[in-house]
């Protein structure tokens, strides 16, 4: 048999069972893109293989106990129960999947420059167990080229040949963690493949859980599609940070200006100001493209220019508190502070690269007295670079009323805003939560 025709009928067997839920999925990174990923295989009845180096994560995933917001928890418990889902720190595992999907984190390095040290050390574990038949795709975010260019030479010291032995895609996670209306389900799916086998295997595998699957040309076309569309996010949210200052400056109201503009149907697509930007995605995607462009001798200044941008947002907040306390006669310096909100965006319990943080920090280093509450996280835990644990306390009338100021950092669906108001002296709103506010507004100042 010529080795065209045993590929064809490798990538037939591997689609078959796939259509069949036959296959087995291995899901490596059990945290926000991976267990949400997991849950839905399972869901439509793929045996579901987790692996994840925390071994407290995968003893919770073991006992159906949810840790994820966007995971439903009887969801979980469900398929833990009809044993659809079992976790491991260990990677032994892959030699009895079929499909292996790459999780982990993508974070920078101290020097802005992507750290793919996850990926390669995961690659290294799939080397040795990699089996002919074996569907490889990887979501974590990551520059145009990494597929290709990193991962596909790694594998391929297994002996396997890329399109004949084994198959390689790369299809980024799109979710936008909290949102009710588009979740994994029916978020459009990306995905590339190495080679047009790739493709197919790898927009099968994605069908049989996702509405509407996009294939493209290439894993880099893929690549680039993920970093693109939050490259996008922050250079907008940057040019509305920037009018947000020119606003201050001038006496304007930003949050007035960006409604007014919103109402043209065929005008601007509305970004909304802020303390700065958070999340995994935003703050850092970006960075992967600029590292990548001088690689090509290209240098994305607008690029580099938002993210300095969007840093300044969170300076003018702590500008906002110094001045806004002044006014009433206090200074920053040993002032009570109560943030509302630390998590990065609404109705979430995710902390990372959160704007509060940093304005945290730098009240910090101004010398007031601080604390926070927020109803999704109880604790903070140092994480670099910041050197300071912090204890969340609960939100009562009494604690409001003793603060100088109240820094609503994070717009939670579950404040009451008007109670909060109602019983602060000061209220600085980072997110024009207060709008619909109808008393008191004498103690609200927006950025």
């Amino acid at each position: 048999m010529s080795s065209e025709k045993q590929a064809t009928g490798i990538a037939s067997q591997l689609t078959e069972r796939i259509r069949t839920k036959t296959a087995v999925v291995a899901v490596i990174g059990l945290g926000y893109v991976g267990l949400p990923l997991a849950v839905e295989k399972a869901k439509v009845g793929f045996r579901v293989l987790g692996v994840d180096q925390n071994p407290e994560r995968a003893a919770m995933a073991n006992r159906g106990e949810n840790y994820i917001g966007d995971v439903k928890d009887d969801e979980l418990k469900d398929i833990v129960d009809k044993g659809l889902l079992t976790a491991s720190t260990s990677f032994d595992c892959l030699k009895e999947a079929d499909v292996i999907v790459i999780c982990v984190p993508t974070p920078l390095t101290a020097n802005m420059d992507p750290d793919i040290s996850y990926i390669e050390n995961v690659c290294g574990e799939i080397v040795p167990r990699l089996r002919q038949g074996h569907l490889v795709t990887l979501e974590s975010t990551t520059y145009p080229g990494t597929t290709e260019e990193v991962i596909l030479p790694l594998l391929e010291e297994s002996g396997l040949k890329v399109g004949e032995g084994f198959f390689l895609s790369f299809s980024p996670e799109r979710v936008d963690p909290g949102n009710k209306r588009y979740t994994t389900k029916n978020t459009s799916k990306v995905v590339g493949g190495v080679t047009p086998a790739c493709l197919d295997v790898a927009k099968t595998f994605y069908e049989q859980t996702i509405l509407n699957v996009v294939p493209v040309s290439s894993p880099s076309i893929a690549e680039m599609t993920k970093v693109f569309e939050n490259t996008y996010r922050a250079v907008n949210i940057a040019l509305i940070n920037e009018i947000m200052l020119l606003c201050d400056r001038m006496g304007l109201d930003v949050w007035e200006v960006v409604d007014a503009a919103g109402t043209k149907p065929f005008g601007i697509q509305t970004f909304y100001p802020g303390p700065g930007v958070g999340g995994h995605c935003i703050p850092i995607d970006p960075f992967y493209l600029t590292w990548r462009a001088r690689q090509f001798d290209f240098h994305t200044r607008f690029i580099e220019l938002a993210g300095e941008g969007n840093i300044q947002a969170t300076y003018h907040v702590i500008d906002v508190i110094s001045r806004a306390l002044n006014k009433a006669g206090k200074c920053i310096n040993g002032a009570k502070i109560l943030v509302l909100g630390v998590a990065y965006k609404k109705d979430i319990s995710d902390v990372r690269e959160s704007p509060a943080l940093k304005v945290i920090d730098l009240l910090k280093k101004e010398h007031a007295d601080l604390s926070f509450h927020d109803p999704y996280v109880s604790e903070l835990k140092a994480v670099e670079p910041y050197d300071w644990t912090m204890d969340g306390v609960e939100l009562t009338a009494e604690r409001l009323q003793e603060a100088d100021c109240v820094v609503i950092a994070t717009d939670h669906s579950s404040f009451d805003y008007e109670w909060v108001v109602d019983n602060s002296k000061l209220v600085v709103d980072t997110r024009n939560a207060t709008k619909n506010v109808k008393n008191n507004r004498e103690k609200i100042v927006k950025i």
